[in-house]
């Protein structure tokens, strides 16, 4: 089997530019060298002692249910096993980000996408783009949760729909994702805690997003998080809460073209913006937000 390649986002004068690729491969295990192993069981480690009362119980639940280790980076052919059974999801091995409807119709078809290669030692603490620590850590163990994969499976098939209506569509449905799958919080009895895969691979916004005073905090609403920009160079500064796994996968049911052609009348709202109706269980102070435009 040749290597799979490792396709990164290329730096430029103009800062990092995204580079696709829609291969899928097998994960080369036996390549992984001591130095990936290490880097995976220091960051499974240190996430482990950060997540301890601030991840979602099912999050974590689920994780040991996994069986993942920092002894080595996981199998994919042995965690896909566990999927199948769970949820009917098994994992596909890729070589970096992909383009849009291919992610999309890997998801409609309960295929998640982890990129096969790990960080480097010296972006322990920040890389631009997911990586196999991001994907497998931080994605894979809610696809356990029922609930949770029907939503992520619902969203792809909105996604390839979403494609086909056209790119304001789409930006409707990334900023979805983006602030559920990647960055989302959930409210538990003993308060709230995350799930989104962007904070719980992430050392500092782990801790940043439930206990700073800055950001805000607002209960989930469908078409105001579809109208709401977010930044991709910062911590975010608007957190969106669900009171349940359910929630999500209620809010996929109805169909969104409707709602595409209200929201293109509506316009969209600054990241860090508290509006009219919304439910606030935190209003932040904006302490440290970073000058320039939202995404």
């Amino acid at each position: 089997m040749n290597q799979p390649k490792r396709v990164e986002h290329q730096m430029t004068d103009k800062g990092y530019v995204p580079v696709y690729t829609t291969a899928v491969v097998e994960q080369p295990w036996a390549s992984y060298s001591a130095m990936d192993h290490e880097v995976w069981a220091t960051l499974f480690e240190r996430q482990q002692k950060i997540l301890v009362g601030r991840a979602s119980d099912e999050f974590l639940r689920q994780q040991r249910a996994m069986g993942m280790s920092p002894d080595r980076i996981p199998k994919f052919d042995e965690l896909n096993p566990l999927l199948r059974k769970a949820t009917g999801w098994e994992l596909i091995g890729v070589e970096g980000l992909l383009p849009e409807l291919t992610f999309f119709e890997h998801l409609a078809n309960r295929r998640f996408p982890v990129t096969w290669w790990i960080r480097k030692p010296e972006q322990l603490d920040y890389l631009a783009e997911p990586d196999l620590f991001h994907d497998l850590f931080g994605h894979v163990p809610l696809l356990m949760n029922p609930v949770f994969a029907d939503y992520m499976a619902a969203y792809g098939k909105g996604g390839v729909k979403a494609h086909g209506i056209g790119p304001e569509a789409l930006v409707n449905l990334t900023r979805l994702y983006w602030y559920t799958v990647e960055f989302g919080l959930i409210r538990q009895p003993d308060g709230l805690r995350i799930y989104g895969s962007g904070i719980v691979s992430s050392k500092s916004e782990s801790i940043h997003c439930l206990e700073s005073a800055a950001p805000n905090r607002i209960g989930f609403d469908l078409e105001r998080i579809m109208r709401t920009r977010y930044r991709i160079d910062s911590f975010q500064k608007t957190y969106f809460v669900i009171d349940s796994y359910e929630q999500l996968m209620e809010a996929t049911r109805p169909d969104f073209t409707p709602i595409y052609t209200r929201l293109a009348s509506a316009g969209s709202v600054p990241a860090g913006s508290v509006q009219p109706g919304d439910t606030v269980h935190h209003r932040g102070t904006g302490e440290g937000w970073p000058e320039g435009e939202d995404v």
